[in-house]
């Protein structure tokens, strides 16, 4: 039979657990002042009430929670992961790559692209809540533009060491459960990614390519305006109009709006780029 301390804790949960559920914005740092064990977090209800119940660390959901100081009134629970926008890109021409697909084993290299009329290069990762917010259209997207002369390629770029999650052999899987219909590349070095200055999931790179000349970056910007947990629905508006003007030989609005997503995971030894 429960104790009457855990029948009370079955039919009202903590206020700090009420809050918790209670709250769907995108959190990046939180901290409680002058409550011993209100502490805000995103997980599941079971791990919520373990964290409640005493859980000494919480690292599933972007988290880490951190046991409680004796004698402290305030507590940070710091959460893992940073929010940015991508930046201006400081190149014109698409850079070189060599980088292997862990589904097919293939090794491809931006020459294998030479002869489509545009090229979508997108920084991608299998865990990011941006990404995942956008998997299905950009599928939708690939699907529709490359029978009309698109290449789309994506790379993740994550360090293993830290999100194994977007190790290859998960990224095989992804690409095989989405059915993705373009190549998804392994940056391991991470050398890629620096090169076309990504810094965040999703990046979208979109060149054009006229005869022999290499390819020109016409637009680097937003999908759209949707976020996670927005009301704002999926259209690929802006991504879409890029790729209308490029395909048709038409020049593209000098007025793009950044993309916004995770920050690319760079390895202990990259963290200073």
């Amino acid at each position: 039979m429960a104790s009457p301390a855990a029948a009370l804790l079955l039919l009202r949960p903590p206020s700090c657990l009420t809050s918790v559920c209670a709250s769907r914005t995108p959190l990046l740092a939180v901290s409680s002042h002058r409550v011993k064990h209100r502490t805000i977090i995103r997980g599941s209800a079971r791990e919520l009430f373990s964290s409640f119940l005493g859980a000494s660390s919480f690292s599933r959901r972007s988290a880490v929670l951190q046991p409680e100081p004796k004698n402290k009134k305030q507590r940070v629970t710091t959460v893992r992961g940073e929010v940015k926008e991508s930046q201006s890109a400081s190149m014109a021409r698409a850079p070189d790559f060599e980088l292997p697909e862990p589904l097919t084993g293939k090794t491809w290299k931006l020459d294998d692209f030479e002869a489509y009329p545009a090229l979508l290069v997108m920084f991608i990762c299998n865990h990011c809540p941006y990404v995942i917010h956008l998997k299905e259209d950009i599928v939708k997207i690939a699907n529709n533009y490359m029978p009309k002369g698109l290449a789309v390629v994506a790379i993740s770029s994550n360090s293993v060491e830290t999100h194994p999650q977007d190790g290859p052999s998960f990224m095989a899987e992804e690409a095989s459960t989405y059915k993705y219909p373009f190549p998804y590349l392994y940056d391991e070095t991470q050398e890629v990614a620096k090169a076309y200055g990504a810094v965040c999931t999703p990046d979208f790179y979109l060149f054009k390519k006229d005869g022999r000349r290499p390819f020109e970056l016409v637009y680097h910007g937003r999908f759209d305006d949707s976020r996670p947990r927005s009301d704002t629905p999926i259209t690929g508006r802006d991504i879409r109009e890029a790729l209308d003007c490029t395909l048709s030989g038409r020049p593209v609005s000098g007025s793009q709006k950044p993309s916004i997503g995770c920050s690319i995971k760079w390895a202990p030894a990259s963290r200073n780029y």
